[in-house]
């Protein structure tokens, strides 16, 4: 089932105007999550909110937002003043100008969404905004107001739909010389760039993604298993990193290590990966939350128990 839409209102170039909703691209509910207990009961933290002078609860419809002048001074501003702010962006996506893609610093970009018609009507002025930002080659700037907040977004061609990229303003970003300042003024000779574009030359490949595995979640459903399963933890070995002394030397043994390792991962991509036994059983529930509900469902209810591993 598709997420809910996160708004729906219209995109628009010049006169040319369609419904449209707004879909988030990415997820985070596959991951492994964990709740607070007591460590003396073994029951769930909840939070309250309270107010901070007198430590009484405050339902959720008596707490409104506030702006800190001082610590003891606050401007109230309610969820209808926000909504009587009205700007056009709260309902329409308005394409403003059209930029090159490599323009886009990677700095500004926050999240990915799908933008598709909403209904059955539209499409007609959809599939014409999305070929012109495709023939053109070009990515579509506008505003979106999500969460209050106005966001830039940045819209271009995916199959038959758009992708929607929010981006930061330039006061959200810092800047790189309060970082890089310091950095040390080094000549790289041309051996050393050689080698080291040898290593490279190596290592290229194209990117796929599902050649990528999460370790740490990996890692983190070999402990839930072993723990559930009343095996005792025993702690991984930390990576120590090295001092390099001889840059030139390390160069060369990364030259021939890289090659090894070039040579080692073609002989093992031509067989399947397996998961271990361990994996299998955490990893069907995590692929989706409603099929671990569904599987928990057939089965009959039983009183859980906490352990201690």
């Amino acid at each position: 089932m598709a997420a809910r839409a996160n708004w729906k209102g219209f995109l628009r170039l010049s006169l040319v105007t369609c419904p449209v909703a707004l879909y988030p691209a990415t997820s985070e509910s596959e991951k492994i999550s964990f709740n607070q207990l007591n460590r003396q009961t073994g029951h769930r933290i909840k939070y309250v909110k309270v107010d901070a002078d007198t430590g009484e609860e405050v339902p959720n419809e008596d707490i409104v937002k506030g702006y800190a002048l001082d610590k003891e001074t606050f401007i109230e501003v309610s969820k209808e003043e926000l909504e009587e702010l009205a700007l056009e962006s709260t309902r329409t996506i308005d394409i403003d100008e059209f930029v090159e893609k490599s323009e886009i610093d990677p700095r500004y970009l926050i999240r990915p969404y799908y933008l598709r018609p909403d209904g059955k009507v539209g499409h007609d002025a959809f599939a014409v905004i999305r070929e012109t930002i495709r023939d053109m080659n070009k990515v579509a700037i506008g505003r979106v107001v999500l969460t209050n907040r106005e966001h830039i977004i940045a819209l271009e061609p995916l199959d038959k739909g758009l992708v929607g990229t929010l981006l930061r303003y330039p006061y959200e970003v810092r800047s790189e010389d309060e970082y890089f300042d310091e950095i040390q003024d080094v000549k790289v000779t041309k051996d050393m760039l050689d080698l080291a574009k040898h290593i490279v030359n190596q290592k290229s490949g194209r990117f796929e993604p599902d050649k990528f595995e999460d370790q740490y979640e990996t890692a983190l459903i070999d402990l839930i298993n072993q723990k559930r399963a009343g095996k005792p933890i025993t702690p991984r070995e930390r990576p120590g990193g090295e001092n390099v002394v001889d840059l030139m030397e390390a160069l060369r043994r990364s030259v021939g290590g890289t090659a090894a390792e070039t040579k080692a991962q073609q002989k093992s991509s031509k067989k399947p990966r397996k998961a271990s036994a361990g994996q299998k059983e955490m990893l069907m529930p995590i692929a989706g939350k409603k099929q671990a509900k569904e599987t928990a469902a057939k089965k009959p209810s039983t009183k859980s128990q906490r352990k201690s591993a």
